[in-house]
């Protein structure tokens, strides 16, 4: 591993937090994901309002290219039923880039999302990354008051900065987080 990587991976993510658990994405959850992300509702907010038009097989393409030097997509349990999925990017320099979607719409707005990305956040501070970041439309104010409520910050509002799907014009808000302004949010 180069200067650039974080050290202390394990190459089997698995974090868990009561009826919570993070895990790797596997080859078995590919139907899933795919169901997920053709899903027009579940895509509206990152630019798919018609959803991708992927396939499992493709899905498990991009999941065995994935490793912790890079990349890598997590699925969300909730008392053992897949309800969404997380990711993050290594940057290099201890950067993380991450996502998260809480696809199962019986599971929004319950508080899992925060808690799961408190998970996510806490054991990647705890390898050795040293900032987080992450975008979200600049419509997604549910999720703007989460990423506030964690400790990230503002950075920059970028209007009118890319086009959906639908060739509309869309804003987008970027986040960053340090260690020192982490709030841990658990069950």
């Amino acid at each position: 591993m180069n200067s650039q990587h974080v050290t202390g991976f394990v190459e089997d993510m698995i974090i868990e937090n009561g009826d919570l658990c993070i895990r790797n994405a596997e080859a078995d959850d590919c139907p899933q994901l795919a169901k997920w992300w053709n899903d027009g509702s579940v895509m509206a907010h990152a630019g798919f309002p018609n959803g991708l038009g992927t396939t499992a097989e493709h899905i498990q393409e991009q999941i065995a290219q994935d490793s912790d030097s890079t990349k890598r997509r997590l699925i969300i349990l909730y008392k053992g039923l897949a309800i969404g999925e997380m990711s993050y990017y290594n940057l290099g320099k201890h950067i993380a880039e991450i996502g998260v979607k809480i696809c199962n719409t019986d599971y929004q707005e319950k508080g899992l999302g925060r808690v799961v990305l408190s998970m996510l956040i806490k054991e990647l501070f705890s390898i050795g990354y040293m900032k987080i970041i992450l975008d979200t439309n600049l419509k997604n104010t549910r999720a703007q008051h989460v990423y506030e409520l964690l400790g990230f910050r503002k950075v920059r509002v970028r209007e009118n900065a890319w086009t959906n799907q639908l060739g509309e014009l869309q804003s987008s808000v970027d986040y960053e987080l340090v260690p020192e302004k982490f709030i841990y949010i658990g069950l």
